[in-house]
């Protein structure tokens, strides 16, 4: 089976399986069961389909006579694409018993999973700005419809509001931002627009300059990277916990996957005027969501604020990224894996013992759950020691790698300071292991659920540890190494 086949085939099996579910959802027949079924099984076959083409590097334009070279498929966006199947496909194993013990998972939000995730697809696949905004709309609303699926939360609604009104607003930038390149690229392909650049004195390209600096603007928005994070805490409150980490493991690296493509092909020549304001945001970022991790009594709401602090150190790997080094955007992919799983996992853990409840789950709701289930103890301190950067985690390889790359680019400061939060995110991501082991029991003889999605769990902190420790001399099970060897194809795959 050729790549570009494949191109065509996993975000046609998304779509195609979204419109079914769509219309089968309506008939008797019909039953939630069936329908979580049908989405699991279409996001295992379109993950294996685009794992198998992530081995070797490769660039083809997909169907470049019919959509004019907008879309291509490449290790990097093959990389990205299975990260984020493999993601949707972990959001619900682990979330099954949530979504059997709520109703109002209905099959419109199984439908709306799988319309993000091909948007997500097309957004990793775009190789021109308009192209990328519609996907990235896709995606966008469709989340935005899954952070309100409990219609009778306030909070929900709440949410669902919030999140919709300022990302209906942060898109109008991205599109005053293409408007202004377009003006004066007299194109929106990144290719194009990156000759352009290239062949052309920076004085006359001031508005590709002022274009790029709003579609910023967007991106730091989709991000939550401080100020533009505003929303972070209240939409991550308001929404289910398995889409808090749908959103928190999945969607960022759909945004960062578009960052990324734009900034290494046309962008990186501007590094000189680019890296004082991505310097300047990864700092306030840092020190903003450490702020707000503190002072958060809710686990959900510390992780909610503390995914602003990794926007932070994944701000620090892009400034690190220069034209003859781009180990800052290996880096970038290292880190956005290492983040996805420990961030899915974590929030997977407060699904499973939330048993489909409403109700924000505070430290004190874990107290004595290592004494009383031990695994599922087990699992979350292993995620959160991933996220604040332990040893013997991947965690602590990612976050090795991003301020290694910012100390060899001359930003040794900023690697400090990016240290320092670390540093200080052990503190709230301590306090949960604290409650788990150290404190008086209120766990005794609970039946959290089901034992597959406990499965998931332990398998998501197996690879967690792995990707810490492990290598392939053992078990045979791909480690560090072909992770990186991974990242640097992709990366290097931009280039073909």
């Amino acid at each position: 089976m050729t790549n570009e086949l494949i191109a065509l085939l996993v975000p046609a099996l998304l779509l195609f399986s979204a419109i079914f579910i769509l219309l089968y959802g309506l008939s008797s027949s019909y039953t939630k069961q069936k329908g979580y079924t049908i989405t699991l099984i279409t996001l295992f076959l379109s993950f294996i389909l685009s794992v198998s083409t992530i081995t070797e590097k490769h660039s083809i334009d997909v169907l470049p006579d019919i959509f004019n070279s907008m879309l291509v498929y490449d290790t990097f966006s093959a990389t990205f694409i299975s990260l984020f199947l493999f993601g949707g496909f972990l959001t619900l194993a682990i979330a099954k018993s949530f979504i059997d013990k709520t109703t109002y998972f209905t099959h419109e939000s199984f439908v709306l999973l799988l319309f993000s995730l091909f948007g997500m697809v097309i957004l990793s696949m775009a190789k021109e700005l308009l192209t990328a905004f519609i996907a990235l709309e896709i995606a966008s609303m469709s989340v935005y419809v899954l952070v309100g699926l409990n219609k009778n939360s306030l909070k929900a609604s709440e949410a669902f509001f919030k999140y919709l009104l300022l990302g209906s607003f942060s898109a109008s930038f991205y599109l005053l931002g293409m408007m202004l390149i377009y003006a004066q690229a007299k194109s929106t392909n990144l290719d194009a627009i990156a000759e352009y650049i290239l062949h052309t004195e920076l004085h006359s390209q001031l508005l590709i300059v002022a274009g790029s600096l709003l579609i910023m603007i967007t991106i730091m928005f989709k991000i939550a990277s401080v100020p533009f994070g505003a929303w972070v805490i209240d939409v991550y409150e308001g929404a289910s916990l398995p889409i808090t980490a749908y959103m928190a493991g999945v969607f960022k690296i759909a945004v960062f996957a578009f960052a990324l493509r734009v900034f290494l092909l046309d962008y990186i020549t501007f590094e000189s005027i680019y890296d004082p304001l991505i310097i300047g945001g990864a700092v306030v970022t840092m020190i903003g969501g450490s702020l707000l991790a503190i002072i958060q009594t809710s686990v959900k709401k510390m992780l909610a604020a503390s995914s602003v602090v990794h926007s932070g150190y994944l701000l620090v790997a892009l400034a690190s990224v220069e034209v003859n080094n781009q180990d800052g955007a290996h880096a970038i992919m290292f880190y956005l894996f290492a983040y996805f799983i420990s961030a899915i996992g974590a929030f997977g853990v407060l699904s499973y013992i939330s048993k489909g409840g409403d109700v924000l789950i505070t430290y004190d709701d874990l107290n004595g759950l290592g004494k009383d289930k031990p695994l599922i103890a087990a699992s979350l301190s292993i995620f959160m020691l991933s996220l604040a950067g332990f040893p013997s985690t991947i965690g602590f390889i990612g976050k090795f790698y991003i301020f290694t790359s910012a100390i060899e680019t001359g930003y040794t400061s900023l690697a400090v300071f990016g240290a320092l939060s670390a540093f200080v995110s052990i503190y709230y991501y301590f306090k949960v292991i604290v409650h788990l082991y150290f404190k008086e029991s209120v766990h005794l003889n609970v039946d959290y659920g089901y034992k597959v999605s406990l499965a998931f769990i332990i398998i998501s902190a197996f690879i967690v540890l792995w990707g810490g420790v492990g290598t392939s001399l053992l078990f045979d099970i791909p480690g560090i190494n072909e992770l990186n060897k991974l990242t640097q194809h992709s990366i290097e795959s931009l280039g073909l």
